[in-house]
């Protein structure tokens, strides 16, 4: 999932994040621009988790909405 750079950007270049992987303390993100990855808070983009992690772990638990309405 892409991070809007209005929410975020990378520490190192402020280049675009990515969010490439998470559990339920942290967001591990990539910079689209130098590669850089790092561990974030889950609220690292002050969206209350709402924005990344919420629909992130929704998907997780309960698969794609696309994917039910397929089968």
């Amino acid at each position: 999932m892409i991070v809007n750079t209005e929410d975020g950007v990378c520490r190192s270049c402020g280049g675009q994040l990515e969010i490439l992987d998470f559990d339920d303390v942290s967001l591990h993100v990539t910079c689209c621009s130098c590669a850089d990855s790092y561990e974030v808070e889950t609220d690292a983009f002050g969206d209350g988790c709402m924005t990344y992690f919420f629909p992130l772990m929704s998907e997780r638990l309960y698969g794609k909405e696309s994917d039910d309405e397929a089968a």
